[in-house]
């Protein structure tokens, strides 16, 4: 009845009584743990939610029945996270190469903070990690930039990158490390990040000429 089933899957099977009706469920012949590694660098030109023109933007990523949150920026429309998210021993049913090719989405949310009210929706993306396979060699990811969208409208872009990483036998501890910070913060590998460069910006103003004298009413 089934024969186009996903790798690594097969139907429940029942009683003589259900043998000609569909199964209520699959099976998953193989199981297989990972750490999913949520990069997020920065995001651009969000949306401004508060009356001074600003926002206090904080992105929420949720990964299968896993969520977490970035830190708050305070007054700004391109926040700076710099921040590394991580969702250890992630149970994944299936095939290797199914999950290869076709890993779960991930989905990012940002909102203003409200102290005094509910936090405002600022927009979302949906994005595919990439997969590590133990028996390939690592390589850091590449940030990416994700269009975000308020229903309709354009809500900015995400600057991240996410990674799905298999889990050896020997543990999570031979996986490439992150250094964690005060807090229990993770910063964004140096081996992902941008590299950046420090500039000075200066404005001269050499003058002005044929000012009109202006009556103001008081």
């Amino acid at each position: 009845m089934l024969d186009d089933l996903p790798a690594g899957y097969r139907p429940a099977t029942g009683g003589a009584a259900e043998s000609c009706s569909p199964p209520t469920h699959l099976l998953s012949e193989e199981e297989h743990h990972f750490q999913l590694r949520c990069h997020m660098y920065q995001a651009r030109g969000l949306i401004a939610a508060d009356t001074s023109g600003l926002s206090d933007p904080f992105a929420r990523v949720t990964f299968l029945s896993h969520s977490h949150t970035t830190n708050v920026v305070s007054q700004t429309l391109s926040p700076t996270w710099n921040q590394s998210l991580l969702m250890r021993r992630l149970l994944l049913g299936g095939d290797l190469q199914l999950i290869l090719q076709e890993p779960p989405h991930i989905i990012i949310e940002v909102y203003d903070e409200d102290t005094l009210s509910k936090s405002e929706y600022l927009g979302s993306t949906v994005v595919v990690p990439e997969v590590r396979l133990t028996s390939d060699p690592y390589t850091p990811p590449t940030l990416q930039y994700s269009p975000l969208h308020c229903g309709s409208q354009p809500g900015g872009d995400l600057l991240a990158a996410f990674e799905l990483l298999q889990i050896p036998p020997s543990g999570e501890w031979t996986l490439p490390p992150l250094h964690e910070q005060e807090g229990g913060i993770y910063h964004v590998p140096a081996n992902i990040r941008p590299m950046l460069s420090t500039y000075r910006l200066e404005v001269l103003f050499w003058g002005l000429r044929e000012l009109k004298k202006v009556q103001l009413l008081t």
